[in-house]
């Protein structure tokens, strides 16, 4: 997993960038298909803003929080992140348990 931080009006400290790759690793850990992962830090006067962008095989995931504390909303972006990646991973597998193979399905009997 590559994981890419970008400052907007904002120098990333090595403890925001700590924190930030600590939440991130509880995705990988659901999910083994991320390729990598942009998240955008920025402050709008007393706004905080956390954008993260993850590339999955096939898709791609944007969430945003907005928030008070640079912290929190590190936080509560991880939290939609994480829900986010287990709906992907539930459809995956429901797609995939969804068709039965030809063999096993039944056929009708000819007269």
């Amino acid at each position: 997993m590559n994981l890419h931080l970008t400052g907007h009006h904002l120098q990333i400290t090595p403890a925001i960038r700590d924190h930030v790759a600590h939440k991130l690793e509880k995705i990988t850990g659901h999910f083994d298909h991320v390729i990598d992962i942009n998240v955008i830090l920025s402050v709008e006067k007393l706004q905080h803003t956390v954008e993260a962008t993850v590339h999955l095989s096939g898709k791609e995931i944007f969430c945003e929080e907005h928030g008070e504390d640079m912290y929190v909303a590190i936080d509560h972006l991880v939290g939609k992140l994480d829900r986010a990646i287990l709906k992907h991973k539930g459809k995956n597998i429901a797609h995939r348990h969804d068709a039965d193979p030809i063999k096993y399905q039944p056929t009708e009997p000819t007269e």
